[in-house]
């Protein structure tokens, strides 16, 4: 076996490297969570929480993957039978779409070719030919992890008000939040979902809903079983500083860490951050003669690059050359996508340098795997960091 030196690179889309000042925040010893000093944690934290989504009403935090954050947003707002619009736009908005069925939901999807995000468009079609509202809630996921595709989310609101529809609109942004502009109030979303792992800079294990009061008076008639998700108990314990359950208390150390380290770049330095990095990236793709997935320039996401290979190449391939090679894991296609692409993080605790070489070793790793590119891909990324 050959001996590793250095530092793994790990340029998935997610979970992504975590902060040395988080890892240190998260080892510090476990607290009495009914104790006064958990209880000022429990408020500093959700109160650090509120600018990221931007918004001024409730966060609920589980001890979750982003799953389960999902169930959370389904079973509080919606009962048995209740109609809902989904776009099948990727690999977890598919997932998304089968949990809804699943749960006894009735779903209408609009099918895509999973190289563009939800359409504005579409919805409005729906929608306006819903005039029974049978349909209850949208729901759309912000940036499709296994694409690199973001969705245009105020256009799809818009869409909702032309059509005057009552519908909820629920948003997934696991590989979003802490990376991309996002703004839950001022983009009229109801419920926006969320995970600890990406952008928020944390192992996984915490899952998050942002909740409108549209959404808090949907919870109130809301029939679908629920127990542990139910978002009342939280809410209520919250108040004084706790959670009617045990929560992942070391996790919310680090959580604490990784929002002050959030509010000291500034969220929208955070955003230009990740966009200039995918921008680069983009421009290595085409240095290489390669092909970015997302076919829309508006939708490009700066979370992630999914790098589309030629027919007959073998995408997992390169990924296994350059895993063994150079010791960096890069996202493997899913679904309809493996073995077609590859994918490329760039999101979370990320800097120039990290990204040169992680865009190095794709590049060896291509070659290596006699796929035929330009060699100048990784220059013209490198000249585009050095004039932006």
């Amino acid at each position: 076996m050959t001996a590793r030196t250095g530092r793994h690179f790990l340029q998935i889309p997610g979970p992504t490297n975590v902060p040395d000042r988080v890892l240190r925040a998260m080892s510090a010893p476990t607290l009495d969570h009914r104790g006064p000093e958990f209880a000022s944690l429990t408020r500093r934290v959700l109160g650090g929480l509120k600018p990221v989504f931007a918004t001024s009403g409730p966060v609920v935090v589980y001890p979750s993957s982003g799953t389960g954050a999902w169930e959370a947003a389904l079973v509080n707002t919606l009962s048995p039978g209740d109609r809902v619009l989904c776009f099948e736009t990727g690999h977890f908005a598919s997932l998304w779409r089968d949990m809804a069925r699943s749960l006894g939901l009735e779903v209408e999807c609009v099918p895509g070719d999973w190289r563009h995000g939800a359409s504005p468009e579409a919805a409005a079609q729906v929608l306006d030919a819903d005039p029974a509202h049978r349909i209850k809630a949208v729901c759309v996921v912000h940036n499709e992890t296994s694409t690199g595709v973001t969705s245009r989310v105020p256009e799809i609101r818009a869409a909702i008000d032309a059509a005057g529809h009552p519908a909820l609109l629920l948003v997934d942004t696991v590989s979003s939040l802490g990376s991309i502009e996002y703004r839950h109030d001022d983009w009229g979303v109801d419920v926006t979902v969320t995970g600890s792992q990406k952008g928020l800079m944390l192992p996984p294990g915490l899952g998050f809903n942002a909740v409108s009061d549209k959404a808090l008076a949907a919870a109130h008639t809301s029939r679908l079983p629920k127990s542990f998700w139910d978002w009342t108990p939280v809410i209520e314990a919250n108040e004084a500083g706790f959670f009617p359950y045990t929560p992942a208390t070391n996790l919310l150390y680090g959580l604490e860490e990784a929002l002050r380290m959030l509010a000291e770049e500034g969220l929208e330095q955070v955003w230009r951050r990740h966009a200039r990095h995918a921008a680069a990236t983009r421009a290595a793709v085409r240095g290489w003669g390669l092909e970015v997935l997302c076919a829309d320039e508006r939708e490009h996401s700066g979370s992630l690059t999914a790098v589309l290979l030629p027919d007959g190449r073998d995408a997992d391939a390169v990924r296994k050359i350059v895993l063994e090679r150079y010791d960096m894991s890069l996202g493997t296609g899913l679904g309809r996508l493996t073995g077609k692409v590859f994918r490329i993080g760039h999101l979370g605790h990320f800097n120039d340098l990290t990204l040169a070489g992680t865009l190095a070793g794709v590049q060896m790793g291509l070659e290596l795997a006699g796929i035929p590119v330009g060699p100048e891909g990784l220059a013209q990324a490198l000249d585009h960091l050095r004039t932006n």
